[in-house]
């Protein structure tokens, strides 16, 4: 197969693009603190490990990957397990296996292993509610172990996984209706009792996680540093460099669409919005190629928290969701997050391309 042609073209093009200005912005970080000293080799690391697993993996025949499925979802509820004893802690989070030159977050492993058991799953539907009811549980298992590290912004891309393969899925779409119902109906219940018996609810829930509810339910009222910083740095911000850029709190994760904004100017955030777009655009296509029924469905995961992650970081950027420690794909700093996204693509390139969806 020829990689690079017309076609394929469409992704990489805006990928290098984003990975670019990513290494300008580690260049730029690495000024703030000796801390960030090593981002920019890291993420060129990072970078240059992705491009080859996606070099390998589409020489290899993925066909049966599905019928594994089961295996890599096992390995990797094995590493929460074992992260949450073995693992350091980091900001109050012991979700990180740290090595010598590197960390590895096996929550981001499950963005990868759980799709994969999902539509191996639906996909040998013989009863409905129990599939439906084994997604759950099956969607359940790492969101518990990943809410004890905590993580909280992980659990909802497991939620977005589950809900995007089953809705996609050939399930009667009747479930759904009632499977809304329930989840409102325990919403409604939880809002209430959050708005006019806060004690009962920690009677019921605990105090940790009240906490960490109610920082999510009154973000608007949290005069946060790193968000302050972060507005101001985008408000003050010219065309194209503003040369009086304010310091930003993990500007090289949560924040680097505010903190690129304020070194490279709007004009910087407007190549880094339509790179994403293309991206975006060029997933959404091959879906509508493609006719495989577990291909399609694997896209979709991807495609769904992908996008959802990218909207999800720049409405933390600018004020519009609450502060829940998710990276913005690619261009933020982060080994983990950027080699489970290269081997997505690196697994969807290569079933497309072994069912001859798209041609050479």
């Amino acid at each position: 197969m020829k990689i690079i042609n017309k076609y394929y073209l469409q992704l990489f093009i805006p990928l290098l693009t984003i990975m670019i200005i990513s290494f300008f912005n580690m260049y730029s970080v690495s000024n703030i603190s000796l801390y960030y000293n090593h981002h920019l080799i890291k993420q060129i690391l990072w970078y240059i490990i992705g491009f080859l697993i996606i070099l390998i993996t589409i020489k290899i025949n993925l066909k049966s990957i599905f019928k594994y499925s089961k295996y890599f979802y096992i390995l990797s509820i094995i590493l929460l397990i074992l992260v949450l004893f073995l693992g350091k802690e980091i900001n109050g989070a012991r979700a990180w296996f740290s090595f010598s030159f590197f960390s590895f977050q096996p929550s981001e492993l499950v963005k990868l292993t759980l799709p994969i058991y999902l539509i191996n799953i639906v996909s040998n539907n013989k009863n409905e509610i129990f599939t439906i009811l084994k997604t759950i549980i099956i969607t359940l298992i790492p969101s518990i172990l990943v809410f004890l590290e905590p993580d909280t912004g992980a659990i909802i891309f497991y939620i977005i996984i589950l809900f995007s393969i089953l809705i996609f899925s050939d399930i009667n779409k009747k479930w759904f209706i009632i499977l809304f119902v329930i989840i409102s109906f325990i919403l409604i219940s939880f809002i209430l009792l959050y708005f006019l018996n806060q004690d009962l609810l920690i009677e019921l829930i605990g105090t940790s996680i009240f906490y960490r509810i109610d920082r999510i339910i009154s973000f608007t009222n949290n005069n946060s540093y790193q968000l302050n910083n972060a507005l101001i740095t985008i408000g003050n911000a010219s065309l194209f460099v503003n040369k009086k850029s304010i310091y930003i709190p993990e500007s090289p994760t949560d924040f680097i669409f505010a903190y690129n904004i304020g070194n490279f100017g709007i004009i910087s955030a407007l190549i880094v919005l339509l790179s994403y777009y293309l991206i975006d655009l060029f997933f959404i296509k091959t879906i509508i190629k493609t006719k495989n029924k577990k291909i399609k469905l694997f896209i979709i995961s991807f495609i769904s928290i992908f996008f959802i992650q990218q909207i999800i970081n720049i409405a933390m950027n600018l004020g519009l969701m609450p502060i829940i420690g998710i990276p913005l794909p690619f261009l933020s700093y982060g080994g983990s997050s950027i080699i489970i996204y290269f081997t997505f693509i690196a697994i969807i390139l290569n079933l497309i391309n072994h069912t001859k969806i798209i041609a050479n």
